[in-house]
């Protein structure tokens, strides 16, 4: 439960912050050329409930001059969005009364077609902006690690070896493109359409054609590639269950309980078949071989330390605050780049991508069971980026909607009508009413599964 309610609160807090962002940049842009914000809510006030408003009796006796403010701030009950209610705009409220009346200086709809394009980018604008702080953030105050791809060998699930690869593998290209990230082999290989990987397998060369039907699974693969790591005990802790055995820093795991282990991932599930007990263990001492008993804890753990990986495959960079920021646009556009391609695997019906689709229950369970300043910086500027993305796509429901029908403005000369828009707008909030149908139901589908093991 502890775990849930973490995880719930890093997520209300990451949707309250970005919400915010995303909102003020529609708001200060509207301010900025005199253009009335009728409402700002965090949070959906969904039938009327607000859990806060300036509005309400008690916080305008207690600031008289918040009756007189043109914005009403305030926060919903519904955590699941926030809006800026802009005058004379048609949008999601649907408000057709004000319509009506005649069109005044201080409503969206009388101001300039630029005026009004900034307005309405001025989300996605933020939200980017937001990204590219959170990243500069990040690069300045922990820098930037990776392991690298070249030197790093593999270690395969079941589709990658039915895909051709094989553990101890290295990845040396996957067509033209020579990854540099080992993390990002399962990510390059399903983004970038790959036709042919080439391996370094022994002392030879391979060629493995990918079957580009399998990218659908390899979506729903996780770990395709893990690194090979040799079962080396660095050592072994005062608290540990096997502390004073004859094991000593460097030996190499050859054997255990009989079977053979070359590296630290085949040795997890013969331990995990004998937790609680005490098994043989063969090591490797120099060149000597070493037999001697060790007991394997109720977790299925030896209770040893292992070796760290070679310092020469993990990529450390350092940055200074001015060094930080071109470093920080980059990272984001990577990272929208990135995003674009795995929106366009959604959308390509034979992976099966959309089934990937998750609602707040997905994003929430990508937060960890512990609060991480790095990864909640990182989740903020991941989530923000996509957040301004999604808002980008031409439907009338989001920016990306309005920002359409105002470019067609700006081209043509010719302002769609407000019966077009209130057409179009309810459209559009069909559309995105069954994405996030297809979102929900990837999420409990997901949980049923789980709820089925």
């Amino acid at each position: 439960m502890t775990i849930i309610l973490i995880k719930a609160l890093q997520l209300i807090i990451a949707l309250a912050v970005l919400i915010l962002v995303h909102e003020s940049g529609h708001f200060i842009f509207a301010k900025m050329f005199g253009i009335r914000v009728d409402k700002f809510f965090l949070f959906f006030d969904a039938g009327g409930v607000k859990l806060f408003s300036t509005k309400q009796k008690w916080f305008v006796k207690l600031f008289p001059k918040a009756a007189q403010w043109d914005t009403e701030y305030g926060i919903g009950w519904l955590p699941f969005g926030g809006y800026c209610k802009i005058a004379g705009m048609v949008d999601e409220s649907m408000d057709t009364e004000a319509l009506k009346n005649e069109p005044q200086p201080w409503e969206f709809r009388t101001h300039p077609a630029w005026q009004r394009l900034l307005v309405m980018a001025g989300g996605v604008l933020f939200n980017f902006i937001f990204a590219i702080i959170m990243y500069t953030t990040i690069l300045a105050q922990w820098g930037e690690s990776y392991v690298k791809n070249e030197g790093t060998s593999i270690y395969v699930n079941e589709l990658a070896y039915e895909m051709g690869f094989r553990t101890g593998d290295r990845i040396l290209s996957f067509d033209d493109y020579v990854p540099e990230n080992f993390h990002m082999l399962q990510a390059d290989l399903a983004r970038r359409d790959v036709s042919k990987a080439t391996v370094l397998r022994g002392s030879d060369t391979l060629d493995i054609y990918i079957d580009h039907n399998m990218i659908g699974e390899v979506l729903n693969s996780p770990n395709m590639f893990d690194i090979a790591r040799p079962f080396v005990i660095s050592g072994i802790p005062e608290n540990s269950i096997n502390y004073g055995s004859d094991v000593q820093a460097g030996d190499k795991v050859l054997a255990l309980a009989g079977e053979k282990v070359e590296y630290l991932q085949d040795g997890r599930p013969v331990l995990a078949e004998h937790k609680g007990t005490e098994i043989p263990v063969e090591l490797l001492r120099g060149n000597d071989t070493i037999a001697l008993e060790m007991k394997v804890d109720t977790a299925g753990m030896l209770g040893v330390g292992i070796m760290p990986l070679d310092p020469g495959l993990i990529v450390q960079k350092e940055y200074g605050i001015i060094e930080a920021i071109p470093a920080g646009c980059r990272k984001m556009f990577s990272s929208v780049g990135g995003y674009l391609q795995d929106l366009k695997l959604v959308a390509t019906p034979s992976t099966e991508a959309y089934k990937q689709v998750g609602s707040f229950i997905t994003i929430g369970r990508m937060f960890p069971a512990v609060w991480d300043w790095h990864y909640f910086l990182n989740m903020l500027a991941l989530l923000s980026l996509m957040l301004g993305v999604m808002n980008l796509m031409p439907i009338p429901a989001l920016d990306g909607g309005h920002i359409t029908f105002t470019i067609y403005e700006m081209l043509t000369g010719r302002k769609p009508s407000e019966k077009f828009l209130m057409a179009a707008q309810m459209i559009g909030m069909l559309l995105v009413m069954g994405l996030l149908v297809l979102a929900c139901g990837n999420d409990f589908a997901s949980i049923g599964q789980l709820l089925r093991k």
